[in-house]
């Protein structure tokens, strides 16, 4: 069979409709190939039966069933069932039994030896492997990679990597080093989600909300996990805490606790949330509080740095009038024209109109005097990060501000009550923790102080709903959702460096294509900032004390180099 061979009329088997096979059976079934799926769970191929999504005009729905001998007719047998090598080698065996001459065959088991799976299944020459780091359709991305051996026939590749992409996959060259990497990565950072989510404070909706809006990820951690199978994902960190002994791959215990009661995620139903029979989630209820909020007028920003400005730029285009404070008339000028360049890339690139530019700057005004800041409802700080620096301004603006203002500050990693302490207003300063670019990011995480009251809360919900941002709610800690989730990963990412086998291209482009993410940790590392990278794991580690927080040594040895700072200075990890 060679690729010219490869029609739309093949017969395509896809054995185990868990986790990869259900989706990978929807691919090729909606790509119009006749197609076979095989269970030995009637509840799943029920299951699977009433999820079978829309395919092409005239064509058959699979034949679903649990005998192996359906795959008489198959040209292509896609292998889906447990890394297990038992299990795998016997599928392929009892399927080469059934199967003609030239049935190709391709198991997605990327953690088990390829050519030793392929001798024990009696066909080495027409066996090979697809590589999914998680499974079609979980992610924005499609990326697979066909894996041959030695012993792997040409034209067996070819076909199976041409019904692939008829399918709407994305064959890709990955690597096994940099998806095993991956592989670890990210779930060292699914199990430390399920980890803090497990402590009770935070729902599991602000947790994916936090990182899918302010890492730009096309799923939250547990809404992931829920769609890789929490019994695959449970699997591969016992597996990874087997080998290496990190103790960030020891299985959550809530993680643990919901495999062994059957909770197993979308394929079951019910995992980190409940699906209903075609596999959507089941909404929670919504809150019903309507209560008319205080209303903010005017919005004051203190600071004229990156997110000062990109706050000012939001409340603009939003209709409120704004006043930037800064520390110098010299430095309230240059945020002016900066915020004013930033409008007009927005109206060159359709993200702006003209006259909502226009009427954006009209409202806004800037200055040095931080008595502008008397008349304004609400007051956001955005000055270094450092807590005493914060506390005498805050300790400053609770005089300068009417008494009936409510003053926030934009730290992710300082306390939030201590600076309400210093404000002489405990109960009217809360966090908003914007994400850069503010402009664009739509993310905006809350946490509120010990005295902080209700009323100030739901006023600055209104208010960023005004501005066209989420809220999550986090408690007042360091790094608050996102920051403590995402650091640990990337200092992990960094620590591979360790090892002379690591590419660190290779790695982005595996986070990249196999996970959907907009870039990968060593990209996200440069474009932070790596002395802002580097202070940020240093207060975490200093507030957790653990040992995923504790900045590399290697980040610390770039950062002193002063000039490989990342983005903003031309190098980092990468040549920008």
């Amino acid at each position: 069979m060679t690729r010219s061979d490869v029609k739309d009329d093949l017969t395509i088997a896809v054995v185990g409709l868990g986790s990869v096979g259900e989706p990978l059976l929807q691919a090729l079934a909606g790509a119009g190939f006749p197609t076979v799926g095989i269970d030995s769970d009637p509840d799943t191929l029920t299951r699977v039966t009433a999820r079978l999504g829309p395919r092409s005009p005239g064509a058959e729905p699979p034949r679903l069933g649990g005998e192996l001998s359906l795959l008489a007719t198959a040209d292509v047998v896609f292998v889906t069932v447990p890394d297990d090598f038992a299990i795998t080698s016997s599928v392929l065996r009892e399927a080469h039994a059934v199967c003609g001459p030239t049935t190709l065959f391709a198991t997605t088991s990327a953690r088990l030896s390829l050519p030793r799976l392929a001798i024990a299944g009696g066909r080495p020459h027409s066996t090979l492997g697809i590589r999914l780091l998680a499974p079609p359709a979980s992610t924005t991305s499609t990326a697979v990679e066909v894996v041959a051996t030695s012993m792997t026939e040409q034209q067996s590749a070819t076909v199976v990597t041409t019904v692939l992409t008829k399918a709407g996959l994305s064959c890709v060259t990955l690597g096994a080093i940099a998806s095993s990497d991956a592989l670890g990565l990210l779930h060292a950072y699914l199990n430390r989600a399920v980890s803090l989510y497990a402590e009770g404070e935070i729902s599991r909706e602000a947790i994916d909300t936090a990182m899918r809006l302010g890492c730009g990820l096309p799923r939250g951690p547990l809404q992931l996990l829920d769609h890789i199978g929490l019994d695959t994902a449970h699997a591969t960190l016992h597996e990874l805490h087997n080998t290496t002994g990190n103790p960030a791959y020891e299985p959550s215990s809530l993680l643990t606790c919901l495999v062994d009661e059957g909770h197993l995620g979308r394929k079951t139903g019910r995992g980190f949330y409940m699906y209903d029979a075609s596999g959507t989630v089941i909404a929670g209820t919504e809150p019903t509080d309507r209560t008319p909020r205080s209303m903010v007028r005017r919005i004051g920003l203190l600071g004229s740095g990156v997110m000062a400005r990109g706050i000012a730029e939001v409340a603009t285009l939003a209709g409120f009038p704004a006043v930037l404070v800064a520390r110098s008339q010299e430095k309230a000028d240059s945020a002016h024209s900066a915020i004013e360049s930033s409008l007009t890339r927005g109206v060159r690139r359709g993200r702006v109109t003209a006259s909502a530019r226009q009427s954006a700057l009209a409202l806004l005004s800037v200055t040095s005097d931080q008595n502008a800041l008397a008349d304004c409802d609400l007051v956001v700080e955005a000055v270094i990060e450092d807590l005493n620096v914060k506390r005498e301004h805050f300790a400053h603006l609770g005089t300068v501000c009417k008494p009936s203002a409510i003053v926030a500050t934009t730290t992710s990693s300082l306390s939030v009550s201590a600076c309400a302490e210093a404000s002489g207003r405990p109960d009217r300063v809360v966090g908003m923790h914007f994400f850069n670019p503010a402009p664009t990011m739509r993310l905006v995480e809350l946490a509120c102080a010990r005295t902080t009251s209700p009323e100030t809360a739901a006023t600055v919900r209104d208010v960023c709903a005004a501005l066209g941002k989420h809220v999550v709610d986090s408690p007042d800690r360091a790094g608050y959702i996102v920051n403590y989730l995402l650091f640990p990963y990337l200092a992990d990412a960094i620590r591979l460096l360790d090892r002379p086998d690591v590419d660190i291209s290779a790695t982005d482009e595996a986070i990249r294509s196999g996970y959907g993410h907009p870039m990968g940790p060593f990209a996200l590392l440069d474009t932070i900032g790596l002395d802002v990278s580097l202070a940020i794991l240093r207060q975490l580690h200093q507030a957790f004390a653990l040992p995923d927080l504790a900045p590399p040594e290697l980040l610390g040895q770039l950062v002193s180099l002063n000039e490989s700072l990342g983005r903003k200075t031309g190098r980092g990890f990468l040549q920008w």
